[in-house]
């Protein structure tokens, strides 16, 4: 297992806007050392979700409960939560207290692509093209990793190394709340072209180059 020690998550974050995170953590690799196997990909889709004043938040107005809790913690805690019963993956990205993180909503897999393919009973661009069908394909299935910290866990982001996007887009936020000013603040980052990004239309997509900087499979 990779070393990812927990002052390289402070170095990293180094108390820098989550939006900005958000765009700075496309093209690293999500990786699992699961009881399945290593499982890899790259991070082609974030969003970002900003706290107390961001009405699309769990943590908007100061809402705290056991089920939100991960968002007090400090940066580089897994944040689990559930949606339509589909475990949704966030890591937190400021200090204890400050609830905010990001959503990781789509990679473009790597490493034992034959497992995620099982785990989701198909192939495809639409293999990881989303929060819940990430999650399913990455076989987590559950909230037990909820309030684990990344430098602990055997789920975690790598943050050295990677693909460099050749375009980073941002667009208004995917199935958020209605309520409030930030439904439509475009805090949704993705890699442009990359097929893997969810919604990605056939014809925006990047077939040669799938948006990096280098042809997929040549060195980094």
């Amino acid at each position: 297992m990779v070393e990812h020690h927990m002052h390289s998550w402070s170095d990293f974050f180094n108390h820098r806007p989550t939006e900005e995170i958000a765009r700075s953590i496309l093209g690293k690799r999500l990786i699992y050392c699961s009881s399945q196997g290593f499982l890899s990909g790259f991070i082609v889709e974030t969003e970002a979700y900003l706290g107390e004043n961001d009405s699309t938040a769990h943590a908007y107005k100061g809402r705290r409960t056991a089920a939100n809790e991960a968002l007090y913690g400090p940066a580089g805690i897994i944040y689990i939560f559930m949606l339509r019963g589909y475990p949704m993956l966030n890591v937190i990205t400021q200090d204890r207290g400050v609830p905010q993180g990001i959503l990781i909503r789509a990679v473009e897999p790597e490493k034992g692509m034959d497992i995620m393919e099982k785990n989701r009973g198909k192939g495809g661009f639409g293999l990881t093209s989303g929060p819940g069908k990430l999650t399913t394909a990455y076989g987590i299935c559950d909230k037990s990793l909820n309030l684990v910290p990344m430098a602990d866990s055997p789920l975690y982001i790598e943050l050295e190394g990677g693909r460099a996007p050749k375009e980073i887009a941002a667009s208004a936020r995917i199935g958020v709340s209605r309520r409030g000013g930030s439904t439509f603040d475009p805090f949704r980052f993705f890699v442009k072209g990359n097929p893997y990004v969810s919604g990605m239309k056939k014809s925006q997509m990047d077939l040669i180059t799938y948006g990096w900087r280098t042809k997929p499979g040549n060195p980094q």
